[in-house]
């Protein structure tokens, strides 16, 4: 059997997948010290080098720190964490009232990366049959910054618990631009060992044996090779 000879080394690989295991989603150990130009640059330049169906490149990048401007993003979490809230009932309600699910003041950064719908023309290639690739791109954008900034030490907290056209009227954002993620980024006194959520009992990792199908949906890998492995190193 050929081996491509285009694999990164040992010690390259290991920082790539450790990257991956140890990516969390920050909201309670942000620390006040600022990004660095310099540092801030190479984030965005890895998000910009994310794939995007037809190469069509939709983001773009609004770097937030104005203490006014985050206290009104700010203001519409606590309205829309109001009304989540009220979704959940007896201790689940008050579990859910007990997270932290933002940073938004306390990160030195905050950073909305939006997609443009309209970027590339009314005809991208790829972009036919399934019109929401332009999101899924910008959302591939948004997992290289996040791979990159744990390398540098930097976490990254999503905040999804807004409303969208809020949000968008708070950054003066074009109609044919969507607002895909609010981030809160700065360096952290810890990453934690395990996703926060899964630290304070809200939900478990599954098992991936249990995720991966044969040919179609439902159809075990049954005797699978991969399927052992996978049981045997969970």
């Amino acid at each position: 059997m050929t081996i491509s000879n285009h694999h990164f080394s040992d010690a390259e690989k290991r920082g790539l997948y450790r990257a991956i295991y140890e990516r969390r989603d920050v909201r309670s150990q942000f620390l006040p010290d600022p990004i660095a130009p310099e540092v801030l640059s190479r984030l965005l330049k890895a998000a910009h080098h994310a794939p995007s169906v037809g190469f069509m490149q939709p983001w773009d990048f609004i770097v937030i720190e104005s203490r006014e401007v985050r206290a009104a993003i700010l203001a519409m979490f606590e309205q829309e964490n109001h009304k989540a809230a009220e979704r959940f009932e007896g201790d689940r309600k008050e579990r859910y009232q007990g997270l932290k699910l933002q940073g938004i003041l306390e990160s030195p950064l905050n950073l909305c990366i939006t997609c443009d719908r309209s970027r590339g023309g009314p005809h991208v290639l790829g972009r036919n049959s399934i019109v929401d690739t332009d999101l899924f791109s910008t959302c591939l954008a948004v997992q290289n910054l996040w791979l990159a900034a744990r390398a540098e030490g930097i976490g990254v907290g999503w905040v999804s618990i807004l409303d969208q056209d809020q949000l968008s009227t708070a950054l003066k954002l074009p109609e044919h631009v969507y607002p895909l993620a609010y981030l809160c980024m700065g360096y952290v006194s810890e990453f934690l060992d395990q996703p926060e959520l899964e630290t304070k009992g809200w939900r478990s990792r599954l098992s991936l044996d249990e995720l991966v199908h044969h040919d179609g949906w439902g159809s075990s890998l049954a005797e699978s090779p991969l399927l052992t492995f996978l049981q045997e190193h969970e």
